[in-house]
């Protein structure tokens, strides 16, 4: 029995693992797999050795608290790889945990691919070192990130962007409108703020905010907020009071709706993050907000080593969306940009030109990305 090790930390990265584990499974139909993940792994026959929500922590003073339990879990995790053996351990981005556990199994002789290539280009990247002693495979999702890796005398393949094959261009707009009742030129805004519960703490009450002063400018405004599992029941409660008609959407599937839906007749507003490109490929116009704890964020731009925040924004080497960071992300900020949006077709047009430029980059040599990428691992175990 061949056994692969699958870890990841946040819905993103849950997601990501699944389409990895299908891939290989589709190579190599006797594969095993174990791990930790989510509801998406989970849907693929992986059970998670505790649940993933407790990993989904983002920010230096927002993981403090938590730090212990997160210690057991890092115990817990080097315990079951130790007694499985794996064959190879798939590490699947969220790196302030996974590469913590890589490092602790290195002992093992065990070989780690890091999916995700930590983004030593924009911040600290003296994390490569680290990096090189823990790792031996980079699975990078941007075209320029395998030379940056690669000149540290690492290993490391561009796979392209999951991006491309997750689907958020083939959603049914006219379904989503009937569905919940929508006419089919009502404007609908999709809210993103995030996958993790200090992000939605964050940002809700300003979007919240940003909507109630946008309501009047833009009559019978529909909110659409396609959120994960682990955060449906605080975004839940924390949209009760938003003007006009919120819907929750927690369905893969009606998330692309809802995108569909906003392309021709609405706008996103969402986090910073790969939520950005997934309203690229599906051609919605949008804005970029973030916050995090003002310790965080002073420490964080000390640090940083690029001009913008969207990936979106990063690969095109322009200004496509409009970017809201900490103090900047206003909720009269947020309303302004998105009535602009929203009333005015010419941004709108414009951003679509701009994600038509940026998304032939991210493209992989050939195939899927989860496919390249399950090439890769096969490779690690049969060189």
């Amino acid at each position: 029995m061949t056994l692969i090790y699958l870890v990841a930390g946040e819905a993103s990265g849950d997601v990501l693992g699944a389409r990895l584990l299908a891939a290989l499974r589709d190579r190599d139909p006797a594969l095993e797999f174990a791990g930790i993940g989510g509801d998406r792994l989970a849907e693929q026959g992986m059970p998670s050795l505790f649940p993933m929500r407790e990993l989904a922590l983002m920010g230096l003073i927002e993981v403090l608290p938590n730090i212990l339990r997160l210690s057991r879990r890092l115990d817990q995790t080097v315990a079951d790889i130790a007694a499985r053996r794996p064959a190879v351990v798939v590490t699947i981005d969220s790196p302030g945990f996974t590469l913590r556990l890589a490092q602790r199994i290195r002992p093992l002789g065990i070989p780690v691919v890091h999916y995700v290539a930590p983004q030593i280009w924009a911040w600290r990247p003296g994390r490569v070192a680290k990096i090189k002693a823990a790792v031996d495979h980079i699975l990078c999702l941007l075209p320029f990130e395998p030379v940056i890796f690669e000149a540290a005398g690492m290993q490391a393949s561009f796979v392209g962007h999951p991006v491309l094959e997750s689907g958020v261009d083939a959603g049914d707009g006219a379904r989503f409108r009937a569905t919940h009742g929508l006419a089919p030129e009502q404007p609908l805004l999709v809210v993103m703020p995030g996958s993790r519960r200090m992000e939605v703490k964050r940002l809700l009450p300003v979007f919240g905010e940003a909507l109630r002063l946008l309501a009047p400018r833009v009559p019978n405004l529909a909110v659409a907020l396609p959120v994960s599992a682990v955060v449906a029941d605080a975004v839940r409660t924390g949209t009760q009071g938003w003007p006009g008609r919120i819907i929750l959407v927690t369905d893969l599937a009606e998330k692309h709706d809802a995108f569909a839906a906003a392309r021709a007749h609405g706008a996103g507003l969402i986090k910073s993050g790969t939520s950005s490109l997934e309203m690229a490929v599906a051609g919605v116009p949008h804005l970029v907000a973030y916050k995090v704890n003002p310790v965080t964020a002073a420490i964080v731009r000390r640090l940083v080593r690029v001009p913008f925040a969207s990936l979106v924004n990063l690969l095109a080497d322009r200004a496509v969306v409009p970017e809201y960071l900490q103090q900047d992300a206003t909720p009269e900020a947020l309303a302004e940009g998105l009535a602009g949006l929203l009333l005015d077709p010419a941004p709108a047009a414009a951003q679509r030109e701009g994600f038509a430029e940026m998304l032939s980059k991210l493209r992989p040599p050939e195939g899927l990305p989860s496919a390249a990428a399950a090439a890769v691992v096969l490779r690690t175990l049969r060189p």
